[in-house]
C-alpha cells in the first residue's frame, strides 16, 4: 500500500486527493504527491529494500503506487560502472556512469511509467497515453503492452526513426504531429479534456515524476549508501533533475545514508530537504535548447521558452515544466548549467563509446561532453565521487553518428586485406 496522504500545489500549498489531477484549480500551480513520511520511516530500512526485487518496485515505501502488483517490466538496478578509461583521460580518479541505456524500452523512461501505469490500473483508466520526444512513447507503448491497456502515443513527426519504430513495435495508436513537442504537449493537454485516458505526463504527472527518484536510490544503494560529491544530469523538462535531488534527500531524512542522521518530521509530514546532503548537481542541455541554462546563466527566476533547434530531440522541451524548480535544485546543490554546443553532442556519443563500450544517445553526449567541461573547468576534482547519469540508448539516435561507418572494403584474399590495412594505416586510421 502506497504511503501517500494526497497532493499538494507547488506554489500556493493547497492540498488535494490522491486522484489524477496535475494543477491547482486556484494558482494553477503544478501538484506534486504528499507522503506521510513518519509512517514510512516505522517500515523502511536497508534490509527490508534488498528484499526486494532487481527494479525500481525494491523502492515501493518511498513510490505513490502499490508496489503488490506493480506494472513492471523489470525496470531500475541498471549498472553503476567505475568509468577508468573515460575517467583518466579526463583526470577524475572516481567517476561513475549510471548506465540507463540499458532498461527494458533502452531510456530511463521506463522509471517513470512503470509507476504511472500502475497508478493509472489503480485508478481503473483503460487507456494511457503521452506526449513525447521519443523514448516516453516508446515506454508507454511498452507498458501497456504488459498491463493489458490500449495506448495513443503523440510524437513530433521529425522524430529520429529508431524511435518512430521502437513505439511502434508494440501495437499502440501512434500520432504523428507536424509541429515541435511542445506543440504537440499542448495538443495533448486539449485532448486530455475530452479523453478519459491516463495521460502520464499530464493528468498523471504528480505520479509519474516520482520514478525518477529511483535514479538517485540507486546509486545511493550502488555506493554502500552513500552519495556523490557531483552529479551530471542531462535535462529536457528539468523533472529528473528535481527527483533525484529529491531521492537523496528522502534517504537522509529517513536515515538510509550512511552517516547521515535521521531527520525527525514536521507536522506537514513532508519534510525533504537534509542539510547534510552536498552533493553539487550539474545540468547539462544542449545550446540549441537550453532554456534552463540560459535561465540560471542570466540569473533569472523564470524560463524563458525557446523554439528548440537541437540534434538532441529528447532534450528538446522549449518551455520546460519543471524548469523554475530545477533552477532551484542548481541553487540550493551550489551546482551548474552548461549548454553543451551542438558541435560537440556527437563527440560526447563517440567519447563514451571509445572509452567506456557504452552506446549512448545524443542526450548522453551532452551529458558526457558537459562532464568533460566541467572537469577542464576544475568545477569536478580529480577525487571527488562523480557520476554521469547515461538516460537513452545509442540504438535510437544511429543517424546521429552514421560518419563513424568506415569500413575497410577487400576482396577475400590476403594481399587485398594487407594493402588495405597498410593503406588505411597510412592515412593515420
Amino acid at each position: 500500500m502506497a504511503f501517500v496522504n494526497g497532493l499538494r500545489c507547488r506554489e500556493c500549498s493547497r492540498e488535494y486527493p490522491g486522484e489524477a489531477l496535475n494543477v491547482c484549480d486556484f494558482c494553477f500551480g503544478p501538484l506534486e504527491v504528499v507522503y506521510d513520511y513518519a509512517t514510512i520511516s516505522e517500515v523502511v530500512s536497508h534490509d527490508r529494500i534488498a528484499a526486494g526485487p532487481l527494479s525500481i518496485w525494491r523502492y515501493h515505501d518511498l513510490l505513490p503506487a502499490s508496489g503488490e502488483d506493480p506494472v513492471d517490466i523489470m525496470a531500475g538496478f541498471t549498472p553503476l560502472l567505475k568509468a577508468r578509461n573515460l575517467g583518466k583521460l579526463l583526470g577524475l580518479n572516481n567517476l561513475y556512469i549510471k548506465n540507463d541505456s540499458v532498461n527494458p524500452s533502452y531510456s530511463f523512461k521506463d522509471r517513470v511509467v512503470s509507476v504511472a501505469a500502475t497508478k493509472a490500473v489503480e485508478f481503473g483508466f483503460e487507456t494511457i497515453a503521452c506526449a513525447s520526444t521519443g523514448n516516453l512513447a516508446c515506454s508507454v507503448a511498452a507498458h501497456a503492452a504488459r498491463a493489458g491497456l490500449k495506448s495513443v502515443v503523440f510524437i513530433p513527426s521529425d522524430l529520429e526513426r529508431g524511435k518512430v519504430i521502437g513505439a511502434a513495435v508494440y501495437g499502440p495508436t501512434m500520432v504523428a504531429v507536424d509541429g515541435t513537442y511542445d506543440e504537440v504537449n499542448r495538443l495533448c493537454s486539449e485532448v486530455g479534456d475530452n479523453y478519459p485516458w491516463a495521460f502520464v505526463n499530464i493528468n498523471m504527472r504528480p505520479y509519474y515524476a516520482e520514478g525518477s527518484k529511483t535514479l538517485g536510490y540507486e546509486v545511493a544503494e550502488q555506493l554502500g549508501w552513500r552519495i556523490p560529491d557531483h552529479v551530471v544530469i542531462p535535462s529536457a523538462s528539468g523533472a529528473m533533475f528535481t527527483k533525484i535531488w529529491k531521492g537523496f534527500n528522502e534517504l537522509a531524512c529517513l536515515g538510509l545514508l550512511d552517516g547521515v542522521d535521521a531527520m525527525t518530521f514536521g507536522p506537514d509530514q513532508n519534510t525533504v530537504h537534509h542539510p547534510a546532503i552536498t552533493t553539487r548537481m550539474h545540468m547539462a542541455q544542449a545550446e540549441g535548447c537550453s532554456p534552463i541554462v540560459s535561465a540560471w546563466s542570466n540569473g533569472q527566476t523564470h524560463i524563458r521558452p525557446v523554439r528548440p533547434d537541437s540534434i538532441a530531440k529528447s532534450l528538446a522541451i522549449g518551455n520546460p515544466a519543471d524548469g523554475i524548480y530545477a533552477l532551484k535544485v542548481i541553487k540550493a546543490s551550489d551546482g551548474s548549467a552548461y549548454a553543451v554546443p551542438e558541435s560537440l553532442v556527437v563527440e560526447g556519443i563517440k567519447l563514451l563509446a571509445e572509452t567506456e563500450g557504452i552506446f549512448t544517445e545524443t542526450a548522453g553526449g551532452v551529458t558526457v561532453s558537459a562532464l568533460k567541461h566541467l572537469a577542464e573547468s576544475g568545477a569536478i576534482k580529480p577525487d571527488e565521487l562523480t557520476v554521469a547519469y547515461i538516460t537513452g540508448n545509442g540504438l535510437k539516435t544511429q543517424e546521429a553518428v552514421e560518419e563513424v561507418v568506415n569500413p575497410l572494403l577487400v576482396k577475400p584474399t590476403m594481399s587485398s586485406f594487407e594493402e588495405a590495412l597498410e593503406g588505411r594505416a597510412a592515412v593515420g586510421g
